[in-house]
């Protein structure tokens, strides 16, 4: 069997603030979504037109409703805690510019002898995003 990660799910309430994250921040694109009978949107790193490149779903939850999503086979409630999740990244200088403009708060280190330079920001629904960059990015800057 081989395995490579198609996308991760998350479950908000706040679809914009999310668009607003991964989109303008991260620079992923909004694209096609199936028409589910719930909220969401198909967050895409590359050619929207390429499914494959469609990198973070984002389940819409409605606060009002909260068992909207049992409805649905494929979103089980408490399916498991997720830590963070990373991104192979360029442009340390202009995300932290990015960062910067947006108030967007993060956390950086670089990982000794490996070559990695980390940004940890908080998505709006508290999941950790690790953007891994070249060290040499860091050491430039």
């Amino acid at each position: 069997m081989a395995l490579t990660l198609n996308h991760f799910s998350i479950r908000a309430t706040d679809l914009e603030a999310c668009r607003r994250f991964y989109c303008d921040l991260l620079g992923l694109e909004l694209g096609p979504r199936p028409s589910f009978d719930f909220p969401g949107l198909w967050l895409y790193a590359g050619d929207t037109a390429v499914l494959a490149n469609a990198v973070v779903h984002i389940i819409g939850i409605d606060p009002n409703d909260p068992e909207n999503l049992e409805r649905d086979p494929g979103s089980v409630p408490g399916s498991g805690a997720l830590d963070h999740v990373a991104f192979a990244a360029t442009g340390l200088a202009a995300m932290r510019e990015r960062l910067r403009l947006t108030g967007v708060a993060c956390r950086e280190r670089t990982v000794p002898g490996f070559g990695l330079h980390q940004v940890f920001v908080d998505d709006p629904n508290g999941v950790v995003i690790e953007l891994n960059y070249p060290a040499a990015e860091a050491a430039v800057l």
